[in-house]
């Protein structure tokens, strides 16, 4: 199983940007994945996740409306799409993932907490004028 996140970059305040995930060993679509972020001095932050139980979205309050994610039909790749961006939001982004089975640890927004098994390296997302 292995995660690569990739589309970091420099923003002005209030653009947008997508960041990738590409899966391989597993399906984005049937397994339980989030969206990271670690600012410096910060801890790491659940942004956005996908349930695997029933594939409901859930987001950080930080971002929500704002974020959303989105995923490829063949569950290649998982997409976070990020927009009216903040200084705030400036980070180091991370994909995860855990296989199944997903017992009551896994349930409702659950999967915003970083109790995932595999992960991703990270990208860089500055926001600045």
């Amino acid at each position: 199983v292995q995660l690569q996140a990739s589309g970091g970059g420099l923003v002005q305040p209030g653009g947008s940007l997508r960041l990738s995930c590409a899966a391989s060993g597993f399906n984005v679509n049937y397994w339980v994945v989030g969206w990271f972020r670690q600012a410096p001095g910060k801890e790491r932050e659940g942004i956005g996740c996908i349930s695997a139980r029933d594939t409901t979205r859930f987001f950080a309050d930080s971002v929500k409306g704002r974020f959303t994610i989105s995923t490829d039909t063949d569950g290649s790749t998982m997409y976070l799409e990020m927009n009216d961006l903040k200084s705030e939001d400036t980070a180091v982004y991370y994909c995860a993932t855990a296989d199944p089975p997903y017992g009551s640890q896994w349930s409702g927004d659950r999967c915003l907490r970083p109790i995932y098994k595999y992960w991703g390296q990270g990208t860089l997302v500055t926001v600045s004028s």
